[in-house]
């Protein structure tokens, strides 16, 4: 381990190559994976677990304790993925006893000035640009791409491959695959870019395109267009898991938007 003008706590557990640079304070309970390169000026709190490779940028505050009036102190963790990178001044809250721990997975960008708060579950692969802020007990599928300052409400899901645009807020649930934009917050079509660059095919992209027809275009009921997707639809591994999205949201997703016709 590489230290300068640092406090490092004796009993934080740093692997022997992590790089800790002037300035910044590690408290006890603490665990750092190999490789991991910790900025000048980060603090680093009680309860965080940040994997191999990671980079943690100056300003940064890993594992505060929750903003929350309903925590009582209990012991909880604020979990980082190997291969994640943190920027300037983004804050990452540990958890409360309702989730127990707030996780940011594997191979995520979480870029300057964003908030992450308590209980939040973020997975793999996800790009946060600048002042991006969840609230607490947000869900956070694989490969989403918030754009500058999202602002999410507590307890929402933002479903994988989701794509949200700059200065959304974002009050109900994002289904997985599409685009969200405009304001109150509406589909704006599949994420079908993003959906290229990760390698779903053709096939994929037409069938995702065709389910959120039905879902957002050419139907204002949403339990009618589930039945129809259900009937008339193939069961496929994509189409179960955007039914079972919407099935099982507990605020509710965001709407179409009927007002110009929408394209993939």
């Amino acid at each position: 381990m590489t230290k300068s003008l640092s406090y490092i706590h004796p009993n934080a557990q740093i692997s022997d190559n992590v790089v800790v640079e002037p300035f910044s304070t590690i408290q006890e309970d603490v665990i750092i994976g190999e490789g991991t390169w910790i900025g000048p000026n980060v603090t680093i709190m009680n309860g965080a677990r940040i994997g191999k490779n990671c980079k943690i940028y100056p300003g940064a505050v890993i594992a505060g304790e929750p903003q929350d009036l309903k925590f009582e102190g209990e012991h909880t963790t604020a979990e980082i993925g190997d291969n994640t990178t943190i920027r300037e001044c983004v804050t990452v809250n540990r958890g409360t006893k309702d989730r127990h721990k707030t996780v940011i997975g594997k191979n995520c960008l979480i870029q300057a000035y964003s908030h992450i708060a308590h209980d939040c579950l973020v997975g793999d692969n996800c790009i946060f640009s600048n002042s991006s802020t969840l609230a607490g007990h947000i869900t956070v599928g694989d490969y989403v791409v918030l754009a500058g300052m999202v602002a999410i409400h507590q307890f929402c899901e933002i479903g994988s491959h989701a794509f949200v645009t700059g200065g959304s807020l974002v009050r109900k649930d994002v289904p997985p695959y599409i685009k969200v934009a405009r304001e109150p917050l509406s589909y704006a079509g599949i994420n079908s870019v993003g959906l290229r660059r990760r390698g779903f095919s053709p096939d994929q992209i037409a069938e995702i395109q065709n389910i959120y027809r039905v879902l957002f275009v050419r139907h204002s009921n949403l339990a009618k267009a589930l039945s129809l997707l259900e009937a008339e639809f193939k069961a496929t591994e994509i189409r179960d898991e955007i039914i079972m999205f919407i099935r099982n949201s507990n605020r509710g997703v965001i709407k179409g938007f009927s007002q110009s016709k929408i394209s993939g």
